[in-house]
C-alpha cells in the first residue's frame, strides 16, 4: 500500500497442521473415514428430511473497481450448489453489472482468484440493478412474498425445521452496510428483521457471515443470544476488512486485470469450503482457520475476525448451512493456515483507488482511457477530502476547536452499540448530506462521528446550521451526487 499511495501522490501532483475430529471410534475395534460412511459423520439435526437448507446471498456494491464483492457471491453460490443446495433455495442480489463491463477482459466470467474458474456460469439472477434494495432483501429473508418488488419473487419461504446461511459481502461502516442503491442497511433495522424472523418461528437455526469494514459494529450490542443465530464479521467493531489478489499485491490477479478478485474474509471461508468434506468441519473449526487467516499474521494488514449470538451453534457441522461437495468426501478438515504465507492485501476504502490507478498506469500516454483514469482518480480523492475535511469542521463548530476531533473520535466501551438514538443518526446522515452531499461508500467510515454527535445530545437544527456553514457547496463527480437518494 505505500507504494500505492505514492502513486495515487504522483498521480495528483503531475495530475495444527493435524486432522481434527476426522476420525471417530464406531466401537473397540473399528475406525471408519468419512468415505467409509458419511452419514456417520452427519449431526443428529442434519438429515435432509429433518429440515431444509436456505441460502440468501448478498453483494452490496456496483461498480467495476467492487468487482469482488460479485465475485464472492458467485463463488459461494457455486459453492453452495456443489453442497447439494437446490436453486429454489437458494437467493442471489448482486447488481450484476460485473460480467459484461467493457472493463471486464474475459467477458461473460468472473473469477474470484487468479487461477480460479468462472464462477459466474449459472447463478441465478433474482434480483438485480435497482432491486437490490434494502427493502427486497428484508422481505426476502421474512418470506414476505407481498413486500417484494420486481425481480424472481423467489424468498425465504422457510419452516420450523429449516436452517439459513446468510452471507453479504460489500463496504460497510460503523452501524451501517452498503448497498447499490439508496438507503444503507443500518444495524438496528437488520437485527429488527432477524428478531422478526425468529419470533415467526421460521427456521431452527441462521449462520450469517458478514463480509464488510467495521463490521462487528453491526452485531455488538445489538444481537442477542436465543434467537438461534451465530454471526462471524470479517472485522470488529473499529477497523476495515481487506480486498485481495489485487494488482501489483501478491498474489496479484492476471495482468489483464485493473482490480481485486476477492476479499480476504470472503475468499478464506470459501477457499477452506471448497477443499473439505462439511460433514466433518464444524463452524467453530472454520471460525478458529478463518480468523488466524484473516489476521494475515497479525501483519498490521488484516482484520480480528468476531463472532457473536449464539455460539454453541458453532459446534455445527458446515454440512447443515452449505451441504457438502461429494467429491470432497475423502478430505477430512485439517488446519491448513500454518502453510500459508501472509497475503499482501489492500484496505476495503482504497480498493477503487487501486482499480483507477492500475488503469492510469497501464493506459497508453495521451490516450482517452488515460485521461478517463486520471478524472476518475481525482474525483474520488476530491470526494473523500471534501467528505473527511466537512465531518471534521462541523465537529469543530459544533463542540470547539479543541474538543472537536475527540468527539467525533469517541469509542463506546466494548459490547455497548454504536448509538443510543438510531432515528437520530439516520437523521443527522440525511442531514448531512442535504448540505454536503453524498457520504458514498467511502464516507461510511464517519458514521460513528456522526452517531457521537447525536450521543453528545445535538439537534437536527444544529446539525444542519453547522453542515451549511461547512458546505458552501459540495463536488459535483457522481461520488458526491444525492440524485440516489439519501444514505439513511
Amino acid at each position: 500500500m505505500t507504494r500505492f499511495v505514492a502513486g495515487v501522490i504522483a498521480a495528483l501532483t503531475i495530475f495444527s497442521g493435524l486432522v481434527s475430529a476426522s476420525r471417530e471410534l464406531i466401537d473397540d475395534s473399528v475406525l471408519r473415514l468419512p468415505s467409509d460412511s458419511s452419514r456417520f459423520f452427519q449431526a443428529e439435526d442434519g438429515d435432509d428430511s429433518a429440515g431444509t437448507r436456505w441460502a440468501v446471498l448478498i453483494a452490496g456494491s456496483s461498480g467495476y473497481w467492487n468487482y469482488r464483492h460479485q465475485a464472492d457471491v458467485c463463488h459461494a453460490y457455486q459453492l453452495l450448489k456443489k453442497g447439494g443446495l437446490k436453486d429454489e433455495n437458494i437467493i442471489v442480489f448482486m447488481y450484476d453489472d460485473i460480467a459484461y463491463n467493457e472493463e471486464n477482459p474475459r467477458q461473460g466470467i468472473i473469477i474470484n482468484s487468479p487461477q480460479g474458474g468462472d464462477v459466474y456460469e449459472g447463478v441465478p439472477k433474482d434480483y438485480t440493478g435497482e432491486e437490490v434494495n434494502v427493502t427486497n432483501f428484508f422481505a426476502a429473508l421474512l418470506g414476505n412474498k407481498t413486500a417484494i418488488k420486481g425481480g424472481s419473487g423467489k424468498v425465504v419461504d422457510s419452516g420450523p425445521n429449516d436452517h439459513i446461511f446468510v452471507y453479504y459481502t460489500d463496504h460497510g461502516g460503523p452501524g451501517v452496510l452498503g448497498m447499490p442503491t439508496n438507503p444503507f442497511i443500518y444495524a438496528n433495522d437488520l437485527i429488527d428483521i432477524l428478531k422478526k424472523k425468529h419470533a415467526s418461528g421460521a427456521y431452527k437455526s441462521l449462520v450469517f457471515y458478514l463480509e464488510a469494514c467495521e463490521s462487528g459494529s453491526i452485531f455488538q450490542g445489538l444481537l442477542p443470544e436465543g434467537l438461534n443465530i451465530y454471526a462471524t464479521t470479517a472485522s470488529n467493531a473499529e477497523e476495515s476488512s481487506w480486498g485481495t489478489y489485487c494488482p501489483g499485491e501478491n498474489p496479484s490477479p492476471p495482468p489483464e486485470y485493473e482490480t481485486c478478485l476477492g476479499d480476504l474474509y470472503s475468499v478464506a471461508w470459501m477457499e477452506d469450503s471448497a477443499k473439505h468434506n462439511l460433514r466433518t468441519e464444524n463452524l467453530h473449526q472454520q471460525y478458529e482457520l478463518v480468523k488466524a487467516r484473516t489476521a494475515n499474521a497479525n501483519s498490521g494488514y488484516g482484520s480480528h475476525v468476531m463472532q457473536f449470538g449464539d455460539i454453541k451453534l458453532s459446534r455445527d457441522n458446515l454440512y447443515l448451512y452449505m451441504g457438502t461437495d461429494p467429491a470432497n468426501d475423502n478430505f477430512t478438515f485439517v488446519n491448513e493456515n500454518s502453510l500459508m504465507q501472509p497475503m499482501k492485501v489492500v484496505n476495503q476504502r482504497d480498493a477503487d483507488l487501486v482499480h483507477f490507478w492500475d488503469k492510469f498506469r497501464k493506459a497508453p500516454e495521451g490516450s482517452a482511457r488515460k485521461m478517463e483514469a486520471r478524472k476518475q482518480v481525482m474525483e474520488a480523492m476530491s470526494h473523500r477530502m471534501h467528505v473527511d475535511n466537512s465531518i471534521k469542521l462541523i465537529g469543530k463548530l459544533l463542540f470547539g476547536i479543541e474538543k472537536g476531533q475527540n468527539v467525533l473520535d469517541a469509542v463506546k466501551p466494548a459490547g455497548q452499540p454504536l448509538v443510543d438514538d438510531w432515528s437520530c443518526l439516520k437523521t443527522l446522515v440525511r442531514t448531512f448530506e442535504t448540505h454536503c452531499g453524498s457520504l458514498s461508500q467511502y464516507g461510511m467510515k464517519h458514521m460513528r462521528s456522526i452517531a457521537n454527535i447525536c450521543n453528545a445530545g445535538i439537534r437536527q437544527d444544529q446539525m444542519a446550521e453547522a453542515s451549511a456553514q461547512a458546505c458552501p457547496n459540495f463536488p459535483t463527480s457522481p461520488w458526491s451526487s444525492i440524485h440516489r437518494g439519501f444514505s439513511a
